[in-house]
């Protein structure tokens, strides 16, 4: 298992959460009960099962419902 932090590009309103939220846990492997949206900083923050996932399948994720990625940081956890 590993922890995620994504930074995302400014997010400008409160459904633009709950998009990229839908989106993250939809995919395969994702911890839905780990997953938040920081709104005010931006980022999302998630736990995930790196067998299962590659970080970069839930940046395409977030990418696909047209949110901007600019960075992540994944640790074990």
């Amino acid at each position: 298992m590993k922890n995620a932090t994504i930074q995302l590009e400014s997010l400008t309103c409160p459904s633009c959460l709950q998009k990229i939220e839908a989106a993250v846990k939809a995919v395969q492997g994702v911890d839905v009960d780990s997953v938040q949206v920081l709104f005010n900083a931006s980022k999302v923050k998630l736990n995930f099962d790196d067998a299962q996932v590659a970080i970069e399948d839930i940046e395409s994720a977030i990418k696909r419902v047209g949110y901007e990625v600019q960075k992540s940081r994944v640790k074990p956890v």
